[in-house]
């Protein structure tokens, strides 16, 4: 089993879908393998493609979180060209290359979605609305699904969370 650092050394070589050709850096994630949270978002934004850290503006303000506690990453490592929704192949590609080895190696006691994409990709689930709030299980790994407005709601969604670690 490969560790976080060589996943995130062949995440950065990767060419194994059309991304990679029009990215600044591959953005692994960051945290540690003992994280008991996983976050996962989408799509690294522009910052984050040309930084080649996850959530390096403001949407990656996750408030009262140690860093020794959690592991943030995307659905897919590559900044998507203009912003655009990863489509399903890059999804599903980078899902079976990386990201289930990310969740293998970290094993964390709850991965929190943090987007419609996210959502559908982990879930394969779509409306986000009805699931807010709520623990999800599925092959015995809980799922924690973030209002898509969290930052109006953060404390009290990082209070629900707390309470299943």
């Amino acid at each position: 089993m490969a560790d976080l650092f060589h996943l995130a050394e062949e995440i950065r070589k990767c060419t194994a879908c059309p991304l990679w050709k029009k990215r600044t850096l591959a953005v692994p994630g960051e945290g540690t393998k003992n994280a008991k949270v996983m976050f996962v978002g989408k799509a690294p934004s522009v910052e984050d493609d040309r930084i080649g850290l996850p959530f390096v503006d403001k949407s990656g303000k996750f408030s009262g979180l140690k860093k020794k506690d959690a592991f943030i990453t995307h659905c897919v490592k590559c900044h998507p060209p203009n912003n655009r929704k990863p489509s399903m192949k890059e999804l599903k590609t980078c899902k079976e290359l990386w990201l289930e080895k990310q969740i293998d190696v970290i094993k964390p006691k709850i991965i929190v979605i943090l987007d419609s994409v996210a959502l559908k990709l982990l879930l394969n689930k779509t409306n986000i609305q009805e699931l807010y709030g709520k623990i999800v299980t599925k092959n015995k790994q809980k799922f924690f699904i973030l209002h898509p407005l969290s930052s109006i709601k953060l404390k009290a969604d990082f209070t629900k969370l707390q309470k299943h670690l």
